[in-house]
């Protein structure tokens, strides 16, 4: 082409650049905005000194505090101390931490709740529903009655003056009683609850933060890209308000955008044809192929074969290889979704995750476990074989099928009574997932969700590590991550609930649970023991300080007529022991307690290398009466105690 010619299409170009930044630069809000510790924030938020851009406000961005935020017109004002994802923040109420410092029982006169409008809703993560029942005198024994009657199933709480809290675990579902049920004396309550066992100190679980997730309605998400203001009227209708004159300019800016852009191209095209024909070589340039081409890989991953490096399958393949989703196939349910078994077309049996919704939360969740799945290469870590388009009308991940269950199952499911893990199995297990999380730890990733039901068997009773759904990653410069609740009730790091804070040591815990599962064949939580004991952590250490490691260790095991088994699991219960120390620093690492494993299975462990182990970890604790310290006097005569 000559240079008049390309000269004549670039000056057109940026004439027309020029219109459409002047249409965007005509709009006062920014398209997103810090304050504080937050960044990138973006409608529905906005400045308070702004309320025209957006529907929730913040304020106290110039402040040391944390900024403000109202959730609703007129209601309470919160401290905003996080963000998690682009459509959840995490926020402090300031009056209930207050009344917590003062006296816990008065949190039971408040009552958080976070009504919407029809441009937004909110819902909070994290809120517990607690029942408070004034009592009646005690001549009136039979209201009493009636009263427990009614909360049939449920934890109570009688640590404050004049009335009892009912309440189920975070997470379980209470649906059964609801307030429009509630005897007379009674009221629904809802906080922030971090506890996930039951405890007789209700009230010291009891928190002022929770993660507030918003969505907003389909009229405002229409209205807001439309160009208009999301507002309520005096009827609390939803009201799409347009400001006539700026539509008129919006109008005429796009009317000329469109015409101006029309005009480049076909001046243009003339040109470039004008050249062609004279040149006689009339043939798409090859450029504008390879790009289309791309963009179509790239963004419609429905209609090509590859995304983050692993096939692409359609919904009907996938319904075909499942059966239909037919009930029967089902393998397990998890937090997140239902696991199929499957046989694709050429053969090969799979794992398809079906994911329960499909929403901006799930589409994290499916996008997150590809990332990390398709950087990782380690044997004992479950292959990710592929997945849907994420255009799909379902999220769906397809894995490799590991046919011999769960850990879970062999050591305290359906499996059990077939007594295949003998000890020599056992530990081989602990090592191998040992590694594979040492591996994950290595590359920068906290897997989050370390449990017996996510570590599969195959038939020789290898492991494969599984469910990456919440794993996350941590840049090398930090040394923890903050995050929403997660994880399984009996493995959760209980320093967690106090910072909300992942570290590479709360794996550590959860495999500490592990550990204790694999010597004991006890599930990690279990209804049926003391109520200090419900959670099998406790319980180990219980025992383990108490040096009682005939009451913790299985018997089927063989430890009453082999002294090597016996010597190799009470090692195990030591280690285990260290895993889950309360205070994080006291945890050896995944790397650490891999070598320690393998140390075990040779016979290696001698008492010099575990005073040597405890010692690492103890070096930088000054109390000297820890738990550690009266654990170390029991563990010193371990290996003469058969």
């Amino acid at each position: 082409m000559s240079l008049a010619s390309s000269s004549v299409c670039v000056i057109l170009s940026l004439l027309l650049m020029l219109v459409q930044a002047k249409g965007r630069n005509d709009s006062t809000c920014p398209k997103s905005f810090s304050c504080g510790n937050l960044t990138d924030l973006s409608f529905p938020f906005s400045l308070s000194t702004q309320p025209d851009c957006g529907i929730v406000p913040i304020s106290g961005c110039d402040v040391k505090l944390f900024p403000r935020i109202q959730l609703v017109p007129g209601g309470e004002w919160y401290y905003a101390i996080g963000k998690e994802y682009s459509y959840t923040v995490w926020v402090v109420d300031p009056k209930l931490q207050t009344i917590l410092r003062k006296n816990k029982c008065q949190a039971f006169n408040k009552n958080i709740s976070l009504s919407g409008s029809p441009s937004i809703s909110f819902s909070a993560v994290n809120l517990q529903n607690f029942y408070k029942c004034n009592r009646t005198s005690s001549n009136n024994p039979y209201i009493n009655q009636q009263m427990k009657d009614h909360f049939d199933g449920y934890y109570s709480y009688d640590g404050c003056d004049g009335f009892t809290i009912y309440y189920k675990f975070y997470g379980v579902d209470d649906e059964d009683i609801l307030a429009d049920n509630l005897t007379a004396n009674c009221s629904l309550i809802r906080l922030p609850y971090y506890q996930t066992e039951p405890g007789n100190n209700l009230v010291n679980f009891l928190r002022s933060a929770f993660l507030v997730e918003w969505k907003l309605s389909d009229d405002c998400n229409k209205c807001h890209y439309g160009g208009g203001r999301c507002q309520t009227d005096k009827k609390n209708n939803f009201l799409c308000y347009k400001d006539a004159k700026a539509n008129r300019s919006k109008l005429g800016l796009t009317l000329g955008a469109v015409f101006g852009g029309v005009l480049v191209m076909i001046t243009c095209l003339a040109v470039y044809f004008i050249w062609c024909y004279k040149k006689r070589k009339f043939n798409p340039p090859h450029f504008l192929l390879t790009r289309k081409l791309s963009y179509i890989f790239k963004n419609d991953v429905e209609g090509g074969s590859i995304y983050f490096g692993i096939p692409v399958f359609s919904y009907s393949e996938l319904e075909e290889a499942t059966n239909d989703f037919k009930s029967s196939r089902v393998l397990g349910d998890g937090g997140f979704g239902t696991v199929y078994y499957g046989q694709l077309k050429d053969g090969r049996e799979v794992a398809v995750k079906r994911l329960y919704e499909h929403n901006s939360k799930q589409m994290q969740q499916f996008v997150n476990e590809i990332e990390i799945l398709t950087r990782l290469r380690h044997t004992n870590l479950v292959t990710l074989y592929g997945c849907t388009s994420r255009r799909s009308r379902e999220l769906i991940l397809v894995y490799e099928y590991i046919p011999n269950g769960t850990l879970a199952d062999h050591l305290h499911g359906d499996r059990a009574k077939n007594r295949s893990l003998t000890w020599p199995v056992r530990l081989n297990i602990a090592i191998e997932t040992a590694g594979a999380l040492a591996y994950l730890h290595a590359s920068d990733i906290i897997h989050c969700d370390v449990k017996t039901n996510n570590i599969l068997l195959d038939q020789s009773f290898s492991v494969k590590v599984a469910d990456f759904g919440i794993s996350r990653l941590f840049p090398n410069d930090v040394s923890h991550i903050s995050t929403a609740p997660r994880g399984t009730p009996g493995y959760i790091d209980p320093k967690y609930h106090e910072c909300y804070q992942l570290t590479i040591k709360s794996d550590v815990y959860s495999f500490g649970v592990v550990l204790v599962e694999l010597i004991s064949s006890m599930p990690a939580v279990d209804m049926k023991r003391h109520s200090q004991e419900i959670n099998l952590a406790n319980f180990a250490i219980n025992k383990i300080v108490k040096c009682a490691f005939n009451e913790l260790i299985d018997p089927s095991l063989g430890f009453d007529s082999d002294s090597k088994i016996w010597e190799m699991t009470s090692s195990v219960a030591e280690l285990a022991f260290l895993c889950l120390q309360t205070d994080r620093d006291m945890r050896p690492t995944m790397a650490e307690v891999l070598d320690t494993l393998k140390e075990i299975q040779t016979s290696e462990f001698d008492n010099e290398k575990r005073a040597k182990l405890l010692l690492n970890q103890v070096k930088s604790q000054p109390s000297p009466n820890s738990v550690t310290d009266k654990w170390t006097t029991c563990s010193s005569t371990i290996a003469n105690t058969k």
